[in-house]
């Protein structure tokens, strides 16, 4: 059974972390399985369509990368997450770089290590 993630990150640097993490479900060695909600595109009525993806998801998966503080896209879909209790993890986009936290996370939400175990745990529901 396939869990459904909406994976929310910054389009204007990030797309290429969401791409990876799409394509790592797709190993058939990986301990996970991923349904992509993400909005392709940043229509007018972009946050009542992420809103409705988010509430039919299981988790929020939100890949942080250099900038992701200033991604208003990225605070906005974590507060919907928070707004309609879908759990969220934050994953660190690349290793070595410094990782942001969005501006509308919680003070306690950390940034995980992009690993398999990590990705297993998280999707499954670990925090």
């Amino acid at each position: 059974m396939s869990t459904r993630v909406f994976i929310s990150f910054d389009y204007d640097h990030d797309v290429d972390l969401k791409t990876m993490l799409v394509g790592q479900s797709k190993n058939p060695d990986s301990p996970f399985e991923i349904s992509d909600w993400s909005i392709k595109d940043a229509s007018p009525s972009w946050r009542s369509e992420a809103r409705r993806r988010i509430k039919a998801c299981n988790v929020v998966a939100v890949l942080c990368g250099t900038q992701t503080a200033s991604a208003t896209g990225v605070a906005a879909e974590v507060q919907i997450a928070q707004e309609e209790n879908v759990p969220y993890f934050l994953l660190q986009g690349r290793p070595g770089q410094s990782a942001q936290k969005p501006t509308s996370a919680r003070p306690a939400d950390k940034i995980y290590s992009w690993t398999w175990d990590n990705l297993e745990s998280l999707i499954g529901g670990a925090r």
